[in-house]
């Protein structure tokens, strides 16, 4: 079990703010596996894992948070309404796969000006806020893409600066960002990720390893 609290301490930490970076939250899909959108699953706290995320990426040097909505995005975006900062965004053809909400992402960061974005699947609300901090300092500091590790395995939030959203763009639909980094290793700046970065939670097993307790809404 992975212990977090929520939200997010959102303790002091320097950044340069020449770099503008906006976090993508990746929250449209239907959590066939689960029962339900993991968006609206309990995190603990009080949070859901929408508003747990949202809470984990809006750090220092995190301009603003976009959730990217699909399955059920009028109930998710009810929920997205009462997260402060958050805004949306919607993904029609959010059954064709996440790189569809990867590029809806992108298309909202274009309309905020980023220099760059973190991109953050729901599925992963335990990550730590020592880990965005780390990646978006690798992108304040140039990194093209910032991708957190541990034990060999990469976890989330990526960043990816504007000059790696074309490759976004082109990535096959059915790979999508991850074809991106088999074919640009050498784009990637890895910093250290915490266990949390890797705990994706697709189903009522993980919930109950990952979290103590059965999968609720």
């Amino acid at each position: 079990m992975i212990v977090a609290a929520f939200p997010a301490s959102q303790s002091r930490v320097c950044f340069n703010n020449a770099v503008r970076i906006v976090a993508v939250l990746l929250a449209a899909g239907a959590g066939r596996r689960i029962g339900g959108p993991k968006a609206l699953l309990r995190a603990g706290g009080g949070h859901t894992f929408l508003s747990a995320c949202a809470a984990r990426l809006l750090r220092p040097g995190v301009e603003a948070v976009v959730a990217v909505l699909g399955c059920q995005a009028e109930r998710v975006g009810a929920c997205a309404a009462g997260v402060p900062a958050l805004r949306t965004a919607v993904n029609e053809r959010w059954a064709e796969g996440m790189l569809g909400s990867v590029l809806t992402g992108l298309e909202a960061a274009e309309a905020e000006a980023a220099d760059a974005v973190l991109l953050h699947p729901v599925d992963h609300p335990l990550v730590a806020a020592a880990t965005v901090d780390a990646v978006v300092e690798a992108l304040r500091r140039g990194a093209l893409i910032a991708v957190p590790s541990r034990a060999g395995r990469r976890g989330h939030p990526g960043g990816f600066q504007r000059a790696a959203w074309a490759a976004l763009r082109a990535a096959p639909p059915q790979q999508g960002a991850r074809a991106v980094l088999a074919a640009h290793p050498d784009w990637i700046t890895h910093v250290p990720g915490d266990p949390g970065s890797l705990a994706g939670i697709d189903t009522p097993e993980d919930y109950e390893r990952l979290l103590g307790r059965p999968a609720s809404w």
